[in-house]
């Protein structure tokens, strides 16, 4: 049983990896921007914000439109008011067709629409005579406007620009967050790896070390307790050696599913040392300024509040509202003659609403969105100063990290070399089980610590990327061209 058990050992890890793909960090963030779960939920809300920014700007240029009637029959009783003032009923067959195209243009300057129509209508009654009946508007140009003193074109001119610029800088973060979430999926991939083969290593070594044990027991050189305890470090490594091996089947489902690969035999590479570069407290500050979405977001919120406060001044003090148009018509029942000696059609109607006593409802809303901006206001102001702190540790955090990194790395090796020299005299006979066993753990968790000193580098220069949106290596901002095409 015990053969077996060693002879899968040795031959699973061949079979499991028999058809591994290799795969960098930088090569796995870059299928992740392009083919992960993150990435098409990224470009799908990317894509929201983009058509309504074109909703947005199409609202600003002419629409043109056809509306027809094709066509309305009615054979019906009525009840209808005669020249007398008296409601009468009367029959009712008749066919009503009717045609419009209009052009319509939203003026920004005004908050009002100005519209230019033609219209046409015929109307056939039927009954004891049949009746033919024309109404025709070849021209008329209107204007609406329903609020005197609240231009919304003015202030969508002001918000959607920063909403759409938002949304871009928006996806570039988003992407980057990739990036940190693809970071933090290797190297739980490389742990477990690199945890399965430090655990095979010590299952070896603890299976050599137990047949040695068992010799010099029976030479009576070790008593009973020693050889029962190397005979339980034996069964721990067998354990691990199981735990580990679920865990690197579990990690690589895992990344495998986040980039969407076909197979879950990934071999990873241990990422080398970044380039050297520094981070200036005031350079990374500047930068994430100047290119995060926080900063427009923070103006767009600003606005929205002061158009809530101008909407309610505007809609609830003096109303107004006008409406001008201007035109001919003609009417007749021959379509010959409907294109002769035009009828005037103009009207202009100015309408006031004045609020006289409310119980207090005007005046409230008005407050209610005063305080809702000042209070958009502290918000904003402590978002800002949140903001900057975040920035400020952040470098400080960064430049720290690789100092842990080359420090971790030197106290694996120390560790490395102190538990080979414990196992030599271990096998002399100069060290007991209890410092064999201390060296061992202790070597492993400089290992653990160092790849964990190894993912936090990483992870925070990914980090250090999205909060400022600039590539210090490169010295430049990061555009959306930089991810999609890198």
């Amino acid at each position: 049983m015990k053969k077996l058990f060693m002879a899968l050992l040795v031959i699973l890890p061949l079979i499991s990896f028999g058809q591994t793909k290799k795969i960098t960090l930088k090569e796995a963030i870059t299928t992740a921007q392009k083919q992960s779960p993150d990435y098409k939920i990224n470009l799908n809300r990317n894509q929201s914000s983009f058509w309504r920014y074109r909703n947005y700007k199409a609202r600003f240029l002419p629409q043109l439109r056809l509306d027809a009637t094709l066509p309305e029959y009615s054979n019906s009783i009525k009840r209808q008011t005669n020249d007398n003032g008296q409601d009468v009923f009367v029959s009712q067959n008749q066919l009503f067709l009717s045609g419009r195209v209009s052009v319509s243009q939203n003026i920004p300057y005004t908050g009002g629409t100005l519209s230019l129509y033609s219209n046409l209508e015929k109307v056939d009654l039927y009954g004891d005579e049949n009746f033919t009946n024309y109404s025709v508007i070849p021209f008329s140009i209107r204007y609406n406007q329903n609020s005197l003193f609240y231009n919304q074109f003015k202030w969508d001119k002001k918000i959607e620009p920063l909403i759409f610029e938002e949304s871009k800088r928006d996806f570039i973060e988003s992407m980057e967050q990739i990036s940190i979430n693809t970071c933090r999926r290797y190297f739980s991939l490389l742990k477990a790896q690199m945890q399965l083969k430090i655990a095979e290593q010590n299952l070896s070594n603890q299976d050599t070390l137990y047949q040695i044990s068992k010799g010099r027991f029976k030479m009576g050189k070790i008593a009973e307790n020693e050889l029962l305890q190397m005979e339980l470090s034996l069964l721990n490594s067998k354990n691990n050696v199981t735990t580990n091996t679920i865990d690197l089947k579990r990690t690589s489902q895992n990344i495998a599913r986040y980039l969407e690969l076909e197979s879950e035999n990934i071999e990873l590479a241990i990422p080398s040392d970044l380039a050297l570069f520094e981070v200036n407290t005031e350079k990374a500050l500047k930068e994430a300024q100047a290119n995060r979405k926080a900063v427009i977001e923070f103006r767009r919120k600003r606005l929205q509040a002061e158009n809530e406060v101008a909407r309610a001044k505007g809609n609830n003090r003096l109303q107004m509202s006008l409406v001008a148009n201007l035109g001919i018509s003609q009417n007749g029942d021959d379509f010959n003659n409907l294109f002769n000696n035009y009828n005037k059609q103009q009207f202009v109607s100015l309408n006031l609403g004045i609020p006289i006593f409310d119980w207090g409802v005007s005046k409230s809303e008005r407050r209610m969105a005063e305080a809702n901006l000042d209070l958009t206001k502290n918000n904003i102001s402590q978002d800002e100063q949140a903001f900057e702190q975040e920035i400020y540790l952040h470098v400080l955090n960064w430049s720290s990290k690789r100092d842990f990194l080359v420090t971790a790395e030197k106290a694996m090796e120390i560790a490395g070399k102190s538990y080979e020299i414990t196992k030599k005299r271990y096998v002399l006979g100069k060290v007991t089980i209890t410092d064999l066993n201390i060296s061992q753990e202790n070597k492993d968790q400089a290992f653990v610590r160092y790849l964990n000193s190894l993912e936090g580098f990483w992870v925070d220069y990914y980090i250090l990327r999205q909060l400022t949106l600039y590539d210090f290596i490169n010295d430049k901002k990061i555009e959306v061209e930089d991810i999609l095409y890198n």
